[in-house]
């Protein structure tokens, strides 16, 4: 039984990075939510942008990705689902982040459940990703899930990291990613009963 393949892509600068702890509460969350609702085993890559900023520099003034690149660029193309977190500088994503969702062909991503998170310094940027990240993955027709995760310095404080605000957000949007997972072709989600339309058109009564 091949397992789902969830991939996270993390734009951390810094090390250790917030970006990086939120991908991985992301991505174990979304590991729980499949394991709770399918046999099949959960495979979790972690690909860690800042390693990979000089191939990126490289792959745009010579549009050819080394082998590290690629590899990272496959993993992303070929997974079940897709976790993307990104810093937020000047009310966007980072460079890193854009350069590297640059290097993936324009459809490559359509139809991929894809989970966004930000971090920044305060609340006031998480609005950025309605007006950054969700207009992006909806011009590259990914599919991306209702809820959005960011979380700001103060979310990291201390608290039970499944009753705090910041676990709540990070457990329904990981559960939202495997709903979407479940759902697609070789997913295992529970079949729902379907009911033919001249059924349902009868239960609707138009009124005399």
């Amino acid at each position: 039984m091949d397992p789902f393949k969830i991939v996270a892509v993390s734009a951390g600068l810094s090390q250790p990075s917030s970006t990086r702890l939120l991908a991985d509460r992301l991505a174990e969350a979304t590991r729980h939510s499949l394991q709770d609702h399918s046999p099949r085993p959960v495979d979790v890559q972690v690909v860690e942008l800042r390693e990979l900023a000089v191939d990126i520099a490289h792959n745009l003034v010579t549009g050819f990705p080394g082998p590290a690149l690629r590899a990272a660029v496959d993993a992303v193309t070929g997974a079940d689902g897709v976790i993307a977190v990104t810093p937020i500088f000047s009310a966007s994503y980072s460079g890193l982040f854009k350069s590297f969702v640059d290097v993936i062909d324009n459809t490559e991503l359509i139809g991929k459940p894809v989970l966004i998170g930000a971090t920044g310094g305060t609340a006031r940027h998480s609005l950025a990703l309605e007006h950054a990240l969700r207009p992006l993955f909806a011009y590259l027709c990914a599919h991306v899930v209702r809820t959005a995760v960011f979380a700001a310095s103060e979310d990291w404080g201390a608290g039970d990291a499944q009753s705090d605000g910041l676990g709540v957000r990070i457990t329904r949007a990981g559960e939202e990613l495997a709903e979407l997972v479940l759902k697609e072709p070789g997913g295992t989600a529970r079949d729902e009963a379907v009911v033919p339309f001249a059924e349902q058109l009868a239960t609707y009564r138009i009124p005399r």
